[in-house]
């Protein structure tokens, strides 16, 4: 109990490691070895360790990596190194040696002297901590003064309110937006300013101490927070924020904030300030969702006639109009949910969503979907990862179709993502992303199959053995049919090609080699017996 009281009594961490090493034989026969100490994120030893063996020691207790085990220690028989571990972190380690292993009594001595000197360890640290935090709390402070100081000066220049408003209004009027308004009030106040939108998603922040990453918001804490706000005029204090609501015509916009010290209030130029930008901000906002809400109905009927069919001259125009480029490459892109109805605030979280992946598209909505028009082909798993943060489930499906070249074709490839949800719909795996052109043999089955699109499966299973023929007058895809129609007998198959069994051998390797297809693979086995019956039966064998 003496020890105990010295050592939560000693004046820092090395004076408490001292008194454990010196007083160490008093729970059995041990001598202390060596002692080490936590700091900077390194292990410091003692100054009273054992030089004679400090190398090996000290190489032997790195390697512990935190964790209590055995020390080879010349010349004892036994010892151990122990951690002297706190609530939160490893404060140092404590190295004794004994002429014999210790009895089970001498061990809990040990072990309670080591949590002694831990507990003592940990009282000296959050001690120095809260020295140096009440050091730093006083520097904060100091410089928020003259801070203040400057504001107050500041505003003096200024001369009145009048001349605030015009300074905020010239900065919203800028069109510098969010974070024109945030950098004017962090430089008028001197306080760190931010703008959230209304689910509590960061929008703009400056000045120091930005949240990195910034915290995802509470949408029931983000409700109750906003309607306090609501009731009050003017801006209200909630812990360390200063917040007002950007709300014209009654309708919440966004949430511009202050970070101010938690210790003291805000004078009347913070908040005279923090209202002008409120103000200032708000006109900028409702400016820029009009401008928003203009784009997405130019785009929603740009992408409308592109899905029901448009000249291309015009669409190239329109396109170009609403800064989307409808020269390249094209996919359309259907997204389905099962708990989201396909209206305007699903429609925007599929939009979010897809410039979240880096996604340039134009969307509509459309009965029981969203349909984009993109410029690149989707990632197999982004857009839906990317939406089931967005939903809190996973529970969704995509059709993806294949890429189109023209505005004509953009109907048909309207219809291929259409085909391309329905299989995945109907499959076990119901929730996901399928692209039509991975479909294969699912691409000429079912509603939507016409000879446009047979013609498209036979060429890109046949179309190289067909080219073949064409330029060595040659029958590989006739040959390919007939094997198949024999049920891949051979003799069956080279007597009705009139050729020899061997002849047969030849021909089929070498239909391996120039399709690039393995007969026995089952699904390019599938796929080639479908495209040559198709061609055989459907197309007329036609090249």
């Amino acid at each position: 109990m003496e020890l105990s009281r010295a050592l939560f009594e000693a004046p820092s961490e090395g004076e408490i490691l001292r008194l454990a090493m010196h007083h160490v034989d008093a729970a059995g026969p041990y001598t202390a070895e060596a002692g080490y100490l936590v700091v900077d994120g390194d292990l410091v030893p003692s100054a009273r360790n054992n030089h004679a063996h400090a190398a090996s020691v000290d190489r032997r207790v790195r390697q512990l990596e935190g964790h209590d085990g055995p020390v080879t220690v010349p010349g004892s028989p036994w010892g151990w190194a122990l951690g002297l571990c706190g609530t939160e972190r490893l404060h140092g380690y404590l190295v004794v040696a004994s002429r014999t292993r210790p009895t089970w009594a001498q061990w809990s001595l040990l072990v309670t002297l080591v949590w002694h000197t831990a507990a003592a360890l940990s009282v000296a640290v959050a001690q120095r901590r809260q020295r140096e935090d009440a050091l730093e709390l006083y520097r904060v402070k100091k410089e928020r003064s003259v801070l203040q100081q400057q504001l107050v000066s500041v505003v003096a220049e200024l001369g009145n309110q009048r001349a605030l408003h015009a300074l905020m209004a010239d900065i919203a009027a800028s069109g510098g937006g969010e974070e024109a308004v945030t950098r004017a009030l962090h430089q008028l106040t001197g306080l760190p300013a931010l703008v959230e939108d209304r689910f509590g998603r960061l929008k703009a922040w400056s000045g120091p101490g930005r949240p990195d990453p910034y915290p995802e918001p509470d949408p029931v804490r983000q409700d109750h927070m906003l309607h306090a706000v609501a009731q009050e005029v003017g801006p209200v204090r909630i812990k360390d924020r200063l917040i007002t609501l950007v709300r014209p015509h009654g309708e919440i916009l966004g949430v511009l904030e202050l970070v101010v010290d938690a210790l003291s209030e805000a004078d009347e130029h913070t908040v005279l300030a923090l209202e002008h930008a409120a103000a200032s901000l708000a006109l900028e906002l409702t400016h820029l969702r009009s401008l928003a809400a203009v784009e997405l109905r130019l785009h929603r009927e740009l992408v409308d006639d592109l899905l029901a069919g448009t000249d291309a001259a015009s669409a190239y125009a329109r396109s170009e109009a609403v800064g989307h480029d409808l020269h390249r490459s094209h996919y359309v892109v259907v997204v389905q949910w099962s708990n989201r109805t396909a209206d305007d605030s699903f429609a925007r979280t599929v939009g979010r969503a897809a410039s979240a992946v880096g996604m340039h598209s134009m969307l509509t909505r459309r009965s029981g979907h969203i349909v984009l028009v993109a410029d690149d082909r989707p990632h197999a798993r982004a857009l839906h990862e990317a939406l089931a943060r967005e939903t809190g489930t996973q529970s969704g499906t995509i059709g993806v179709s294949a890429p189109s070249d023209s505005v004509p074709d953009i109907p048909h490839r309207y219809q291929e993502a259409q085909r391309a949800l329905e299989v995945r719909l109907s499959s076990r795996e119901r929730y996901g992303t399928t692209f039509f052109d991975e479909l294969g043999l699912y691409r000429i089955l079912g509603p939507g199959a016409d000879r446009q699109e047979l013609e498209t499966f036979v060429r890109e299973w046949l179309g190289q053995l067909i080219d073949y023929d064409s330029r060595h007058h040659a029958a590989m895809v006739e040959t390919l049919s007939r094997y198949f129609d024999c049920g891949g007998n051979y003799d069956e198959a080279a007597a009705s090609l009139a050729i020899h069994r061997s002849t047969l051998r030849y021909r089929l390797r070498r239909i391996r080699e120039i399709s690039g297809n393995d007969l026995a693979n089952v699904e390019d086995r599938l796929n080639l017996q479908v495209a040559t019956r198709v061609w055989k039966i459907v197309l007329g064998g036609s090249g």
